[in-house]
């Protein structure tokens, strides 16, 4: 029942059941007991039983709780105490020989009344019986003067007890003390008997309810407080309507809500047809005068003080939509799968809008992306700071000579985007299907300080809340990758100092492979008035797109706006030599020839431009229309019929629909040729026409790791209102065919042989490896020992559901620190031949010393005494190790990969984290199964690399031991069975050891010494 006296729900029991107590554990959850052998507990939520609990004693009439135990009180005159989540019995007193009639609990005192057995029956006894739950055994019985029915602590200034009679009497009385007669008080009942009694929570009233239906209140004051937040109690009255004031309809803000409406199945007045209402939003305040009078403006921003009128962080609703910024639409949250819909994205298709990864215990390990992602194409995990370029990445992969041009590049440079970014192409390379992550080629972006200085790199909080332009952002980000990859081929025959990524041009362009691809040679052209003419050489990689200025709806042809912005002729203020002065100058631009690819950045970054696109597509909508024999009206609008007869295949075969004829402006393709007065010539391709080359024609959503095959028409359909061009690529249709894509690895046996370490204070003492010799390199199927350990560079962001369980929002951003892997065969089996620390420059947040055993000054070059390298050159050899073939023998080696950035084929990896593994049981630790298998105790204070490295590989031995090379798979099963039964038996802990030893103790360490 809710405040008021309103019926929220009725709970029917069966006939058979006799419930006489209710206990209320929580806000939601309720225990209904009664003189079966049995207890109810309810979901106030649900309304529905969740849970039966049976009870020895039956007929359960009175229930307490306290934050030690469930207190039942029986009819045979027990009160037994009950656990609190099993609700097993615990303790059982046995306080009267009949029956039991009220008790009460307060801190370590319980006092309960009831009725003893006499000769002539049953009779109503007048000693308390009190018992100290500290010692779990009754203290002296409290002798009362009154026949007691009902008892209640009142625990003010001491811990007095209340003792009521049916028959009106009440006495006061501490529990350890003597009752005084003079503490007796008399409630005038109206009927003859009181049938029930409580205290409120604050201890200031007294309810007492007789038989005749009345409730009597006693309080000490005038003004009592019922509870710690007590509010007016709300009476449940036959009709407000008469004492309501009277309502202004004048006012906006008066919330209609406040005039009670009786439950009718009439139709009410204000249920108008929806023909004669339209929604209209509520208007915002006008703007403050004091902040309009005051405000500057620069450009189109304004600045005013804060008139100090409003709260912090409120802002007015919007007058109307198109005061919004116009990419405010891209700044979509929604995940396309599995979400609720939001009426603001009703627009957006689910494919496109943002996709992000639902986190569980096992982080990633549950999430399924295949639902994501149906077809062999790898995605890009967005979790990444600065993951926004992922779509760009994608682009440069599916440019085919780019893709494997790049895979040949490698330098000594440390962080170098060309060699990050062939490391993540032949990621791409092996997955099949499943989702890459970019993450050192971000590491290394964000340490580039061209980058900083563009705006390239985002803050967290900034990627989060989705500031910023993302699409100027990703067109900066273009034209600085672009010209980045080109300095970094460039500096392997000719080193030079960065150019700027803030402009398109540089030099010597076809010194590296991106130029050759992207570059076009142009000649600038200056013409003074004075007619002096100067005419200097450059190069750019991409264009930018360059509107006409009229607003009229006049049809301009996308080659037209093209071939204007190539060939680009501006007036400006530039010097001229011959008038020594500053003069208004005709700059033209002329191309010598036509780059391979060509990379446009569309600028809708406005109004102006996106209105441009939607009048241009608006215009070859109704051309397109028209050329398949059908008009269109300036008055009025197509009917249902009109736009099926347009559509039907009747009219045009193989044309396509009306839908996919909307917004589009772009060509799928264009014919750019030099003329013989070296002039451009651009036009569109037609769709009649033949085209050459073209080996497939099915096009790819990519949306981070969401990929799904589209329809061709959408891939040139921009609706402005939430879908805007940003880049542009054309290429050559014999491109592939000009360039030699054969894949040269160029990573050598030689990254494995020794090198020296940044640490300034290393000592040869200190090596804790051995490099491979010459006669040692490893060959296909070679068993290699790896082990990781990581750092902590970003804590987990997480939040607590109002259900308790907690929910990942951002996973913690982790670094490998550590890299080892020990020699699998041979007579140095067991000694690492690779133990590198990783440098890092990026803020460590938690080294995880007792998992990893890393410590503060290990990855520091200036004080660290480890063998410390940068993760480019143990990336180097892990790399070769995977091209070679060699089998990765560790303990979950997954997260290790995962966090270093690398793929592997499966058949690569023997992870005995499986290898001793049942299905739907839970995963085993290292520790334990070295502790069960080899009668080893490792990771005592500490995790070490080498001595897990070691004990994997002496586990796998052991495994092929076991499971006779995989022949006998029953016999193995038997043998994970005695492991999961001990492990469960001792809890999955190991013994504490009386003497530690480990694989580091053992002979084999010796050898290293040794040699």
């Amino acid at each position: 029942m809710a405040r008021g006296g309103l019926i929220i729900f009725d709970y029917l029991l069966d006939e058979s059941e006799d419930m006489h107590s209710l206990l209320l554990t929580d806000s939601s959850t309720l225990l209904v007991g009664g003189l079966q052998n049995h207890i109810l507990e309810i979901d106030l939520n649900t309304v529905q039983e969740t849970q039966k609990y049976a009870v020895e004693t039956p007929g359960v009439t009175i229930m307490r709780q306290t934050n030690r135990f469930f207190f039942c009180g029986h009819t045979s005159g027990k009160v037994s105490l009950r656990d609190l989540r099993t609700f097993k019995v615990e303790h059982e007193f046995d306080a009267f020989s009949g029956s039991l009639s009220d008790f009460d609990v307060h801190g370590n005192l319980l006092a309960a009344c009831g009725f003893s057995s006499r000769l002539t029956g049953l009779a109503c006894d007048r000693f308390l019986k009190v018992y100290d739950l500290r010692m779990m055994r009754a203290i002296t019985p409290l002798q009362v003067h009154v026949d007691p029915a009902f008892l209640r602590f009142i625990p003010t200034y001491t811990s007095r007890l209340a003792i009521i009679s049916q028959s009106g009497q009440c006495q006061f009385c501490e529990p350890t003390g003597l009752a005084n007669p003079a503490d007796i008080f008399h409630v005038n009942p109206v009927g003859p008997l009181l049938m029930t009694f409580d205290v409120s929570a604050s201890k200031q009233a007294l309810a007492f309810g007789d038989s005749e239906g009345c409730v009597h209140l006693w309080t000490d004051s005038p003004e009592p407080s019922f509870n710690p937040y007590s509010r007016e109690t709300e009476f449940a009255l036959p009709c407000l309507v008469d004492s309501l004031p009277p309502l202004d309809w004048s006012q906006d803000l008066l919330p209609l809500s406040l005039i009670p409406v009786p439950l009718t199945t009439d139709t009410l007045l204000s249920d108008w047809p929806a023909a004669n209402s339209a929604p209209a939003p509520r208007r915002a305040p006008p703007v403050d005068a004091e902040i309009l009078r005051t405000m500057k403006k620069v450009g189109f921003i304004g600045y005013a003080p804060n008139p100090r009128t409003r709260l912090r962080n409120q802002i007015p609703y919007r007058l109307k939509e198109s005061d919004s910024e116009f990419d405010s639409f891209s700044q979509v949250t929604e995940s396309p799968i599995g979400r609720e819909e939001e009426p603001h994205l009703h627009m957006v298709s689910k494919k496109y809008r943002k996709v992000t990864i639902k986190y569980s215990k096992l982080g990633l390990e549950d999430f399924d992306f295949k639902h994501y992602n149906k077809t062999l194409f790898a995605g890009l995990e967005p979790h990444i700071p600065n993951a926004y370029c992922n779509c760009m990445i994608q682009v440069l992969y599916f440019l085919e000579p780019v893709r494997c041009l790049i895979q040949n590049h490698l330098c000594q440079k440390e962080f170098c985007l060309a060699c990050e970014l062939g490391f993540l192409f032949h990621m791409l390379d092996l997955s099949r299907g499943d989702p890459c992550q970019g993450s050192n080629f971000l590491r290394a972006f964000r340490t580039i300080p061209e980058a900083s200085a563009l705006g390239l790199i985002l803050a967290d909080s900034d990627e989060a809340s989705g500031k910023g332009n993302l699409a100027r952002l990703i067109q900066r980000w273009n034209r600085f990758i672009l010209t980045q990859l080109h300095q970094d081929m460039q500096e392997l025959e000719v080193p030079q100092a960065y150019r700027g990524a803030g402009g398109s041009s540089f030099c010597s362009s076809g010194d590296s492979v991106i130029g050759q691809l992207f570059s076009c040679e142009m000649e600038n052209c200056s013409l003074c008035r004075c007619g002096s003419e100067t005419v200097r050489a450059s190069s750019t990689l991409l264009f930018t797109l360059s509107y006409p200025e009229d607003k009229t709806g006049k049809n301009c042809d996308f080659a037209q706006v093209l071939k204007r912005s190539i060939c680009l002729e501006q007036n400006t203020q530039a010097w001229c030599d011959n008038c020594e002065k500053y003069q208004p100058t005709i700059q033209t631009r002329n191309i010598r020839h036509l780059p391979d690819i060509l990379v446009i950045n569309c600028e809708v970054n406005s109004l102006k431009e996106a209105d441009f696109w939607r009048v241009q597509a608006e215009v070859a909508f109704k051309m397109a229309i028209k050329k398949r024999g059908g008009e269109i009206s300036k008055n009025k609008e197509f009917a249902l019929a009109d736009w099926k007869e347009l559509g039907s295949p009747e009219g045009m075969l193989m044309c396509p629909s009306i839908e996919e004829l909307k917004n589009v402006w772009l060509p799928f393709s264009i014919r750019m040729k030099m003329t013989k007065n070296k002039g451009l010539d651009v036009c569109n391709w037609t769709d009649g026409d033949e085209m050459q080359g073209v080996t497939h024609q099915q096009w790819y959503l990519f949306n981070d790791f969401l990929i799904e095959p589209i329809d061709k028409h959408e891939a040139v359909q921009f609706d402005m209102n939430w879908k805007v061009p940003a880049i542009l690529y054309y290429i050559k249709r014999n491109l592939n065919s000009k360039y030699n894509l054969n894949i040269k690895n160029p990573i050598e046996a030689s990254v494995l042989l020794a090198e020296a370490s940044l640490a300034r204070k290393q000592r040869k003492t200190h090596t804790t490896f051995i490099p491979l010799m010459l006669n040692e390199m490893p060959q296909v199927g070679d068993l290699v020992g790896l082990d990781a350990e990581f750092v902590t560079l970003n804590e987990e962001e997480a939040e607590l559901r109002s259900d308790g369980t907690k929910s990942t929002i951002k996973p913690s951003q982790m670094s490998v620190a550590r890299i080892t892997c020990v020699r699998g065969q041979g007579p140095n089996e067991g000694i690492p031949f690779i133990d590198d620390y990783i440098s890092t420059q990026e803020q460590v947040v938690d080294y995880l010393t007792q998992y990893s055993g890393i410590k503060p000054g290990d990855l520091d070059a200036k004080i660290s005494s480890k063998h410390l390298t940068t993760l480019k050159s143990t990336y180097l050899k892990l790399r070769f190790l995977i091209d070679i073939g060699v089998k990765f023998v560790g303990h979950g080696l997954q997260k290790d990969f995962r966090v270093i950035n690398l793929m592997v084929p499966k058949d690569q990896v023997l992870d005995t984290v499986y290898l001793f593994h049942m299905p739907r049981k839970r995963m085993i630790s290292l520790r334990f199964l070295a502790w069960y298998f080899l009668d080893l105790k490792i990771q005592g204070e500490t995790h070490d690399s080498i001595e897990d490295a070691r004990t994997a590989l002496q586990l796998y031995r052991k495994y092929l031991e076991l499971s006779k090379n995989g022949t006998e798979p029953e016999s193995f099963h038997k043998v994970l069975k005695g492991l999961y039964e001990k492990g469960r038996k001792m809890d999955w802990k190991v013994p504490e050891p009386e003497g530690q030893t480990s694989p580091k103790s053992a002979a084999v360490f010796s050898s290293v010494l040794a040699l």
